[in-house]
């Protein structure tokens, strides 16, 4: 049996929501016919765009040839047809929002983080408990290649006692005078939710959780590069966000994670992400999509020595991790993973409580930048 059920989609206008949420994964899932319920149900998601800008959400829906938008939160709200609400909006929009579609019986999945602080991510785990409603919040990175290789490795026992995790994150964003940004300016006002620790904080308290333990304590430094930047328009404004932050981490173990976020630093490593894990018996670097290995059998001696010219190449001791599967989109998996969740209860673990423990860390990194210490991460629960 097939059947149609709508999305209610709130903030695809963006970049993020309509390339990865929109058109890789509903559109994607719609185009190869859906997606298998338990019960073997075949569901057809049907976007309904939701947005402020009438004209942007018409030139979207006809661009891609869909005939459901609204401007009305509360009108979309009222279909009884739409089961899921989906929220992509700037982070300060979100819990409202959210708060209205559990009440209105949707369930409910959201970009991270699913509120701008900790107080309002557990009210929200709360109500939607309450209200009985699946909820769930987007944790893409889990699903990448290279992060999958990453958690094959660590299922069979690869690294040995992990040691050291070495996180690195981030490119130079243009400051806008002479060449176009490629991040929205309110990635760099405060006021509007932006700054990179609460942009990423949250990807890597589920990164290196899933992966590696719990974070038990963590210090962090924030910092401001560039105090400057201009707009959509082309006007200068004072940045009020830091566009940096530098931490360490300790998990459940004791491995220890050094961690480098920025949107001020110029790539020369393999990719825009690069993990190194390195642990008793062996070591692993991963990107986006790939990832390679050194075992300790295999691991050459390195002799400090400055006087001689460099004669070795360290990149061809390490081995490639094979795909040995085939690699969806990484939204579009969780995507179907949260429908097979909300419409057929197959099991699903990244919820709001989760997505709440993101909040915590940004909360910690924050509290340790500002008091200049380290602080302790507690369990969590409601």
């Amino acid at each position: 049996m097939t059947r149609t059920v709508r999305i209610l989609m709130n903030g695809v206008t963006g970049r993020m929501g309509r390339n990865q949420h929109l058109v890789r994964s509903i559109l994607a899932i719609r185009q190869q016919g859906g997606v298998s319920l338990p019960d073997g149900t075949v569901v057809v998601p049907e976007p309904v765009l939701l947005g402020r800008n009438p004209a942007r959400l018409e030139d979207l829906a006809r661009a891609y040839g869909l005939s459901l938008w609204t401007t009305s939160l509360d009108e979309a709200l009222s279909d009884p047809e739409a089961l899921v609400y989906f929220d992509a909006q700037v982070t300060g929009a979100r819990a409202e929002a959210v708060r209205r579609a559990i009440a209105a019986g949707k369930h409910v999945y959201c970009e991270k983080p699913v509120a701008s602080d900790l107080a309002s991510a557990l009210e929200l785990a709360r109500l939607a408990r309450a209200a009985g409603v699946a909820n769930g919040v987007v944790q893409d990175k889990l699903f990448l290649p290279g992060i999958r290789k990453l958690r094959r490795l660590v299922d069979a026992g690869f690294f040995g006692r992990v040691l050291s995790v070495h996180v690195q994150f981030g490119y130079w964003v243009f400051e806008g005078d002479w060449q176009p940004p490629q991040r929205p300016s309110w990635n760099y006002r405060r006021e509007e939710g932006g700054g990179i620790i609460l942009d990423m904080f949250c990807h890597w308290q589920y990164v290196l959780e899933n992966l590696f333990g719990r974070i038990r304590s963590l210090v962090c430094l924030g910092a401001t590069h560039v105090p400057q930047r201009w707009d959509e328009g082309g006007r200068p404004y004072p940045c009020t966000a830091e566009d940096a932050a530098y931490a360490i981490l300790q998990l459940d173990g004791g491995a220890v994670v050094q961690v480098l976020s920025s949107w001020a630093v110029r790539v020369r490593r393999d990719d825009l992400l690069q993990i190194q894990v390195d642990g008793t018996h062996g070591s692993a670097v991963a990107g986006l999509r790939d990832c390679c290995v050194q075992h300790r059998a295999c691991t050459p001696r390195a002799v400090w020595n400055p006087d001689v010219p460099k004669d070795h190449d360290y990149y061809a001791d390490w081995s490639a991790v094979p795909d040995n599967e085939s690699f969806d989109n990484a939204f579009k998996v969780q995507w179907e993973l949260f429908l097979r969740h909300a419409l057929g209860g197959a099991p699903y673990r990244w919820d709001f409580l989760e997505g709440a423990r993101g909040l915590q860390v940004v909360e910690a990194a924050y509290t340790s930048w500002q008091e200049r210490r380290w602080v302790d991460v507690p369990e969590l629960e409601l």
